[in-house]
């Protein structure tokens, strides 16, 4: 075990397992919304699917990159349905990350000492609050049978900061250069 207090590594162990579904269920979703001619939501699925990735990532290497004998349950749904549905599938994932899983998670982790686990939870969870956001723009569009307009999304590959069209000089979250962020 990488972090020395149980519940800070079932809470890792957890977070892992809902952002590793996350990551799949958006990169399905966005499959389907450019199907839906959706082609600009689509972008924005696969980009936060990647910033999801990120998180699943951080989480794995704060567990010392050992998932041991942990079944992991993630609340997400996971079906198929159209583009507004799905965004709204995204949104309450998001919602449920924001108000309630991440907040704990790292609240846990800074009574516990767990430096690593605590960077890892509050990177996260500062990029699902841009995530609910561009969802529900997202989603607005979709609902009026419009694609809603960007022309690129970057990701931060450090803490999954999450922006449109232009990436910043300077992560705000994480302090990594404009350089390093991942356009799509």
């Amino acid at each position: 075990m990488a972090v020395n207090n149980a519940m800070t590594n079932d809470f890792l162990h957890s977070a892992y397992g809902g952002e590793s579904l996350a990551h799949m269920r958006y990169l399905m979703w966005g499959s389907m919304a450019e199907k839906e001619g959706f082609k600009n939501i689509a972008k924005l699925f696969e980009a936060i699917a990647y910033a999801e990735r990120v998180h699943a990532n951080n989480h794995f290497k704060e567990i010392g990159g050992n998932a041991d004998d942990y079944t992991v349950t993630a609340g997400g749904v996971f079906g198929t349905a159209k583009t507004v549905d799905n965004l709204q599938g995204a949104i309450n994932g998001e919602l449920h990350e924001v108000e309630q899983m991440y907040p704990v998670y790292l609240k846990t982790a800074q009574m516990q000492s767990e430096k690593g686990a605590e960077k890892s939870f509050h990177f996260a969870l500062e990029a699902e609050k841009i995530h609910v956001d561009l969802f529900q723009q997202a989603q607005n569009a979709a609902r009026e049978g419009k694609d809603m307009e960007l022309t690129s999304v970057h990701i931060c590959p450090i803490c999954g900061h999450t922006v449109l069209d232009e990436a910043p000089d300077k992560c705000p979250v994480c302090g990594a250069k404009k350089e390093m962020y991942k356009e799509f």
